[in-house]
């Protein structure tokens, strides 16, 4: 395992009379290119620092999907938000969302996404800017941080993290829009888990089931997040929004039941990219529009987390 960390741009931005340092930092997993933005407020003091986790998909560091209607800019907003609060913050570009990455990808699995995440975090624990690092693991990203966490982390946050096995997360997913749908996709993964393959994939089904998927999904399913997260042993704050339609208040629930040391925030009007909506068409929009703000309850649970336990 190779890491290459190059400073490509340093600068100073302005935010609320505070300077706000930003780096471009270049990162690798041997040939696997992990480019990130790094900021923090300018102060003598060792400050706490946030790595976000990304979820599935391929999600940038600012939580955009090149190809896709997501451009919902979730992630670089969030930054923001911390870093105004004294915070710093560090995202990268997961692996399925560097172009020079794509042709590496064929046999990808979940581990993977757990070594990257853990280079990510390895790279600041000794950081002297930083007093202390905090992980925030984004829907896949829960269970990826979880897997990430090295002892000398201070926090974790579970933010819209599924509580079941993925498998189960897409068969409950995808029930919800067809019952006929959703029986197909259970009877494809049992498929894949016996025998390795799923010979004829429906073609309502195909994005998820297509032929490159099946060694990753079926190593995927076989993790569960509620028997993952008893193994975490820092504070743990876990987040779930009333109002996500992808993954429920009860997957959180679940989490929490799993792990009762840690603290529970059910948000009212919170969606899965963070927004506070109050309809469904403004759910729907805010995948699509960066400029609806995120949840102020969001922001100041996950404020007041960190620097209770910085």
């Amino acid at each position: 395992m190779k890491i290459v960390r190059l400073l490509c741009c340093l600068f100073l931005l302005q935010s609320n009379a505070q300077e706000v340092i930003s780096e471009e930092l270049a990162i690798s997993n041997g040939d696997i290119m992990l480019p990130g933005t790094l900021t923090y407020p300018d102060s003598p003091d060792g400050l706490p620092l946030v790595v976000f986790i990304q979820g599935s998909g391929n999600v940038d560091r600012d939580g955009n999907q090149e190809g896709t209607v997501v451009q919902a800019n979730y992630i670089k907003t969030l930054r923001d938000s911390l870093n105004s609060k004294g915070i710093g913050f560090y995202s990268y570009d997961k692996r399925t969302a560097v172009a020079a990455n794509i042709s590496k990808l064929k046999n990808i699995l979940f581990e993977d996404l757990v070594a990257d995440a853990k280079l990510a975090i390895n790279q600041f624990i000794s950081d002297d800017r930083f007093g202390s690092v905090h992980v925030v693991g984004h829907s896949q990203g829960s269970l990826v941080g979880m897997m990430s966490l090295s002892p000398k982390v201070k926090s974790f946050i579970s933010l819209a993290g599924p509580g079941v096995s993925i498998d189960r997360k897409i068969v409950e997913q995808i029930s919800n829009q067809s019952t006929e749908l959703g029986d197909l996709a259970a009877e494809h993964f049992k498929e894949l888990q016996e025998t390795d393959t799923i010979v004829t994939v429906n073609p309502m089904l195909y994005q998820i089931f297509a032929p490159q998927n099946h060694r990753f999904l079926k190593a995927y399913a076989v993790l569960d997040p509620a028997e993952e997260i008893k193994k975490v042993a820092i504070p743990t704050l876990i987040i779930n929004g009333e109002a996500d339609i992808q993954v429920s208040s009860d997957d959180a629930r679940l989490l929490h039941e799993a792990l009762p040391g840690s603290q529970l925030e059910i948000i009212p009007k919170l969606n899965h990219v963070l927004k506070e909506v109050n309809s469904m068409l403004e759910n729907q929009q805010a995948y699509m529009q960066s400029g609806i703000p995120l949840s102020l309850p969001l922001l100041q649970s996950i404020t007041s987390f960190i620097l209770n336990n910085k």
